[in-house]
């Protein structure tokens, strides 16, 4: 059974920072094989990508509203993919998800939700103004 578990959301005022971890766990899950991602989801609004790593950490994608503020990582070895969020707006303000997407012989990194195969439950951030 592969697991995600997304920590680090919190309450954070406008121009603050917070770090989100995700770890994966599970027997069969060889994190080396997916591409690793971040997605929110705001009240009454759709799923969005936020940014995505491969699997040897070569390349990454962000959404442009988040661009030159969040960071995204991952540490292999302990099966660990983390998005440092700086500069936070009003409108980050959502529950983010960690996914990972099955890519073993593709290097390219995906923003769409439905090419992810596991999903975490999701951690909230807010930022206040």
């Amino acid at each position: 059974q592969v697991q995600l578990v997304e920590t680090g959301g919190g309450l954070v005022q406008a121009g603050g920072s917070l770090t989100l971890s995700c770890k994966a766990s599970g027997g069969t899950f060889n994190i080396y094989r997916y591409t690793m991602g971040w997605f929110r989801q705001a009240p009454g609004k759709e799923r969005e990508f936020v940014a995505a790593i491969s699997k040897t950490s070569r390349s990454s994608d962000y959404i442009e509203s988040v661009k030159d503020r969040f960071t995204i990582s991952r540490d292999n070895a302990k099966n660990l993919v983390v998005l440092q969020m700086n500069r936070l707006k009003v409108e980050d303000t959502a529950v983010y998800f960690c996914a990972a997407d099955y890519t073993p012989d593709n290097p390219a990194v995906g923003r769409a939700a439905n090419e992810y195969d596991y999903w975490g439950q999701g951690t909230q951030v807010t930022v206040s103004s």
